[in-house]
């Protein structure tokens, strides 16, 4: 038996329960990990909302770190006292402890602790995927990226500085500015300046950027194509606003042959070795200190809801994590 929050049916942050929940019992490939930090995604409030169905009863989150407590009869990699964190499916990591399939576990680093890993590894390796895979960042790019002093902006707008990219970043408030400007971004733009388009083909001297990251969704989508160059990459990867409309493929056309791209994570980190390659690249940029991982708020488990209510409203800065 351990502590965790359920959800019995899709809503606001009210239906989050703290409750005892029955561990599953272990298969020989699992490992038993006591949680010591807890990541809070986006993520988890579309599936709390029903955005992103679940199968009722169920636990939320998809990123933690720990201790390994108890290992399976087939585990060989993996001992009782090791630090590991993980990234993605079951979902259920808002708990004190569970039962976690070995093979997706990470095991950490000795220059990373558990709570930069828990604020870190979905969040940095969505920053990898977007920088690395869905446009592979080149010096001398300019690039937008919106909420760029969020926990995943933050990473990127300092992850694509490093990679030689100019980044303007599109924020809420001018304390957001601040840290923007601090973490890597080059110019910022406020998410409410209706001549946003304007501005960013004033920064490109009419060009326009290489490539948008928009995790708005529904309601920057166009904005966020009228600021491409001919032939640039719209990534739209997150669902803030809802889900972006279907559209007509024409508007690529008409824009300068646009590429558009839907990505997530988990796609590119299915196989064990994609996994562990994507978070060595990820820790060793922390590690070397070009890339810091910033904790803006702290929270016990149990109160959960608050963390997404402030999530939702947008209050949060950095990571948001969870301790049991």
């Amino acid at each position: 038996m351990t502590k965790a929050i359920q959800i019995t049916q899709f809503g606001g942050p009210e239906v989050l329960s703290w409750c005892d929940v029955e561990l599953p019992e272990m298969g020989s490939t699992d490992v038993l990990i006591e949680h010591k930090a807890i990541g809070v995604n986006f993520i988890d409030t579309y599936h709390r909302s029903g955005l992103y169905p679940l199968d009722l009863p169920a636990g939320l989150g998809t990123e933690a770190a720990g201790v390994v407590r108890e290992v399976g009869s087939a585990v060989e990699d993996l001992e009782v006292g090791d630090k590991v964190a993980y990234i993605g499916m079951p979902i259920g990591s808002y708990a004190e402890q569970r039962v976690f399939p070995a093979d997706r576990l990470i095991p950490l680093p000795v220059e990373i602790g558990m709570e930069t890993a828990a604020a870190a590894m979905l969040k940095g390796l969505t920053a990898w995927y977007l920088l690395k895979r869905s446009y592979p960042v080149q010096s001398g790019d300019t690039v937008l990226l919106y909420a760029a002093a969020g926990g995943v902006g933050l990473l990127a707008a300092q992850w694509a500085s490093v990679l030689g990219a100019r980044v303007i970043g599109v924020v809420s408030t001018d304390a957001k500015a601040e840290l923007a400007r601090a973490n890597g971004c080059d110019e910022v733009i406020r998410a409410s300046d209706e001549n946003l388009v304007n501005h960013v083909r004033e920064l490109t001297e009419g060009k326009g950027v290489a490539a948008v990251y928009d995790s708005v969704g529904q309601d920057t989508f166009f904005q966020s194509l009228d600021c491409l160059a001919p032939h640039g990459m719209m990534v739209t990867y997150g669902n803030a606003s809802g889900a972006v409309e279907p559209f007509a493929p024409l508007e690529l056309a008409k824009r300068g042959s646009l590429k558009l791209t839907r990505p997530v994570v988990f796609d590119f980190i299915k196989a064990r070795e994609d996994l562990l390659a994507a978070s060595a690249d990820l820790f060793a940029v922390i590690a070397s200190g070009a890339v810091q991982v910033r904790v803006g708020n702290t929270l016990p488990l149990e109160e959960a809801a608050q963390a997404h209510r402030a999530l939702e409203a947008r209050l949060t800065v950095g990571s948001t994590l969870l301790l049991p």
